[in-house]
């Protein structure tokens, strides 16, 4: 039986590579087994069974199209925005986490600003989100972005009419000028039914591992459904330009929004295959008086498993 320079045997090697494969794939079931947990799907239905089947695989596959998009990005310089909107609990976490999933971080990054500080509150509005664009060859996801001003600081109180007219004012003039120097926007907001709030922010209320999710601002926003709403129609009526277009998002079903989702964003940017380099590991260099220094018993992490 051949054996390889790693010291496994072929058959041995190829198994482990499999299982590499497969430990990447459980990293998703995680992550889906984490959203159903308090969902109340049956696994024997065989429709449920066959969809979520059909999903794994369209998933793997708009992935694999990510991959491309990322390359054809870094080797064009392109950059891009990607602005993620919408209600709390609406699922926009969810579809950024399987974006980014098998994307380079250093390529591809999410900017999720907490609420500004003191010194931030007397900046020009969209000087903190500046700092976050792309440079070349770069992507940038925002949960949530300088929208918040059209959104929650207008419903919530933390500013006056007045400079919520002057962002309206501003923001098509700042995003032309960003699609001016060559930044291409995407903007998506994520729509749900007051009755699947209502149900997403029970589940988070009654499992302990997503209760860090809910804030008293969340909570507050559950009473004013109606002049979120309010306000959503008129940012989405006043901010939808040619040069940055509002998309939505239908968010009731996560799996299906998140499909959806990857597959429009694939869609607003014309990436090529790049041509397949073949990749080659070098064989590694081998002194005979090396010798490998024991690991003191004391630094050994615990094998309780």
């Amino acid at each position: 039986m051949a054996t390889q320079d790693n010291g496994f045997s072929e058959n041995r090697f190829y198994e482990r590579l499999l299982q590499e494969c497969y430990d990447s794939y459980d990293e998703e079931l995680e992550m889906e087994l984490d959203d159903s947990r308090f969902g109340g799907e049956q696994p024997s239905d065989p429709d449920k069974k066959a969809w979520r089947k059909y999903y794994f695989r369209e998933l793997l596959r708009l992935q694999g199209e990510l991959v491309k998009l990322q390359e054809w990005v870094t080797r064009t310089g392109h950059r891009m925005v990607i602005i993620f909107e919408g209600r709390d609990a609406a699922g926009k976490g969810g579809v950024i986490k399987r974006i980014t999933q098998r994307l380079n971080p250093r390529t591809c990054r999410v900017a999720a600003l907490p609420a500004p500080n003191d010194r931030e509150r007397t900046q020009w509005y969209f000087q903190r989100y500046i700092a976050h664009l792309p440079a070349a060859g770069e992507i940038v996801l925002f949960d949530r972005s300088w929208y918040n001003r059209a959104g929650v600081e207008r419903v919530m109180g933390f500013c006056n009419e007045e400079e919520v007219e002057e962002f309206f004012r501003s923001v098509p003039e700042f995003e032309k000028m960003l699609t001016r120097s060559g930044i291409q926007i995407v903007k998506y907001w994520f729509s749900i039914t007051d009755e699947e709030q209502e149900l997403r922010f029970l589940s988070r209320i009654h499992d302990p591992l997503k209760q860090w999710k809910l804030s008293p601002m969340d909570l507050e926003s559950r009473r004013l459904w109606e002049d979120y709403t309010e306000a959503k129609e008129i940012m989405l009526a006043r901010t939808h330009i040619a040069e940055a277009p509002w998309w939505v998002v239908q968010g009731v079903d996560k799996k299906k929004a998140r499909l959806n989702c990857i597959s429009h964003l694939l869609r607003q940017v014309p990436y090529e295959d790049a041509e397949e380099k073949k990749i080659d590991l070098p064989p590694r260099e081998r002194n005979e008086d090396y010798r490998r220094s024991p690991v003191p018993e004391n630094m050994i992490v615990p094998e309780v498993y």
